[in-house]
């Protein structure tokens, strides 16, 4: 794995108005084929005391493509990313990340693997003595090789592209939880990752920020081919983003592949998760 050249592509794309000047997502895929997916579940298995959440559930990401994991709450959505990131060990299964088995990985080993994935929380965890411009230059600083000049410039790029512009001197204890998520997302963005993951982003969030949320997530997979996996339980969300779809049901992969192919199954389990996603209440 290697990073994004952050004083280039990485910094040219997060001006507005520039498209075109990087490798699409699809171009990503196209110049290898027959490479292997960059990320790969298989027959992954994790249970809680008696409780199973995750039973031999298999699903793998291309570079450059979205992954939307539904569900319905406590099937083990977010537990995936969590798998993913080393937070939890799976009892049994493998997961692959570029090609390498990290199942057994210590936590200095994982410590390298998070150097290339990164995860924006639910509660955008975020440093609660730090201001969001300090925040978001945390993850620079960290990395090395950068003037204060350059870290300033990409901060106020990716702060503009979250549209925190108004609050960078602010704490986190002052922002709703939209704004910030928002910020966490810029922070993630900051350690130039190649994957993405995304716990419930929209959640108790306003349709102004999903929307801008969704628009900077296609952004970056159009821009500089980021891969991405978005935990939702909102299909409207998951329709704008989606290539494929794995949606989980009582610890099960009850569906893997396309999002045409999840829009239109006759699966019983997936109609009435569809069904109700769309049922809106009388008078609003």
């Amino acid at each position: 794995m290697s990073h994004l050249p952050i004083k280039s592509d990485f910094t040219r794309a997060l001006d507005d108005g520039v498209d075109g000047t990087l490798a699409s997502a699809s171009a990503v895929a196209a110049a290898a084929p027959d490479a292997e997916p960059i990320i790969v579940f298989d027959r992954v298995f994790i249970a809680f005391d008696d409780n199973a959440v995750l039973e031999d559930v298999s699903f793998h990401v291309d570079r450059g493509q979205t992954l939307c994991i539904l569900g319905r709450s406590g099937v083990g959505k977010s537990v995936s990313l969590r798998i993913l990131m080393g937070f939890l060990k799976p009892d049994s299964g493998s997961v692959r990340v570029d090609g390498k088995e990290i199942t057994g990985y210590t936590e200095d080993e994982m410590q390298e693997v998070r150097k290339h994935i990164t995860m924006v929380f639910q509660n955008g965890a975020l440093f609660d003595s730090l201001s969001v411009r300090e925040n978001v230059a945390f993850p620079l600083r960290e990395r090395g090789g950068l003037d204060e000049e350059q870290v300033q410039q990409i901060v106020d790029r990716l702060i503009g592209l979250v549209g925190a512009d108004d609050v960078v001197d602010d704490l986190p204890a002052s922002l709703s939880t939209g704004r910030r998520r928002a910020v966490a997302m810029a922070r993630a963005l900051a350690s130039q990752p190649e994957v993405v993951l995304y716990d419930e982003p929209t959640t108790m969030v306003d349709p102004i920020i999903a929307r801008r949320l969704g628009d900077i997530i296609q952004r970056l997979k159009r821009q500089l081919g980021f891969t991405s996996i978005v935990v939702t339980h909102d299909m409207r969300f998951a329709k704008r983003l989606a290539d494929t779809v794995l949606f989980l049901h009582q610890g099960h992969a009850a569906y893997f592949g396309p999002l045409a192919g999840f829009l239109d199954s006759e699966d019983p389990h997936i109609r009435e998760f569809l069904t109700l996603d769309a049922y809106v209440l009388p008078g609003v």
